[in-house]
């Protein structure tokens, strides 16, 4: 019995080792994964992978390069404007005369400040204004006057086209008909009888030819007189000092107190030196004095 039961062990194990293998083989043989439902089987062995060669089609143009748009602005910058306008012209008073006075120093505006915005105003705010690639008006906003005065001075009265203030009247000059000569101020006045009626500004002669100082008469007039040591003409000349007279200076109208006179008293006002060599006299007494 025990030799049997060994040999009937002994093929139960056969048996079963063979089931196995089948069921093994078996499952092997199955599709899996990606291919369940299809013909293939499972690969065992690893598949290497190539990427394929680029493929380059020929062409007769030349590649396109890419644009970017410019990183200025969207648009083109605006044209400068101009400002809110101040002074134009019609205008007058200090600000116009200060205006001037400027514009004459840069040798834009000609002349005596008037306190006038007129057609020569306009056309020296104009010329400045285009020199300084400002927007051309003639007439002036802040962005002008600021320019124009970072590039002048404070004007002088007698830059503004302004009559200089006289001084006190000397004593010698308040009875009978004098023209009264103030060297401080700068001053003429014709009195009578102690009543200024008229009053303008002078200069004088230089320190090398000072004008005499003193009381004097006047000896001679000419409306129409040349100097014969200098040979320049001396309009309304009243002379009362050996050769100084008093009378119109154009040079004196031009250039102001830039220039002097070779002893004689200037006076720039036309209109208004006329009007005295039509009232003064032969005799009349000449008072130059300092206040």
């Amino acid at each position: 019995m025990t030799a049997l039961r060994r040999a009937g062990l002994g093929l139960l194990v056969v048996l079963l080792l063979a089931a196995s293998a089948t069921a093994v083989g078996y499952a092997m043989r199955r599709p899996t994964g990606a291919d369940i439902g299809g013909a293939g089987t499972v690969r065992t062995t690893p598949v290497a992978v190539h990427s394929a060669a680029p493929v380059v089609v020929p062409t007769d143009r030349a590649p396109q390069q890419r644009t970017y748009p410019p990183r200025s602005q969207r648009r083109p910058m605006r044209e400068m404007e101009p400002g809110a306008v101040l002074l134009s012209k019609g205008d007058t008073g200090m600000a116009v005369r200060d205006l001037q006075a400027r514009l004459a120093a840069l040798a834009w505006y000609f002349g005596l400040a008037s306190g006038q915005y007129d057609d020569a105003t306009v056309a020296a705010v104009r010329g400045f204004q285009d020199k300084r690639q400002i927007p051309v008006t003639g007439a002036v906003d802040q962005r002008t006057l600021d320019r124009l005065h970072a590039m002048t001075g404070t004007p002088t009265r007698d830059a503004m086209g302004l009559h200089n203030v006289p001084g006190p009247l000397d004593d010698r000059c308040r009875t009978g008909r004098a023209l009264c000569i103030d060297k401080s101020s700068q001053t003429l006045r014709w009195v009578v009888d102690g009543r200024v009626l008229k009053t303008v500004d002078v200069r004088f002669g230089a320190s090398y030819t000072p004008t005499r100082e003193g009381v004097f008469s006047v000896y001679l007039k000419g409306a129409d007189h040349v100097s014969h040591l200098f040979d320049s003409s001396m309009p309304f000349a009243m002379f009362f000092s050996g050769g100084q007279a008093v009378h119109y200076s154009s040079d004196f109208a031009a250039r102001g107190y830039a220039g002097a006179s070779h002893g004689c008293v200037n006076v720039r006002d036309y209109d208004a030196v006329a009007w005295l060599f039509g009232q003064v006299q032969v005799g009349d007494k000449v008072v130059v004095y300092w206040s």
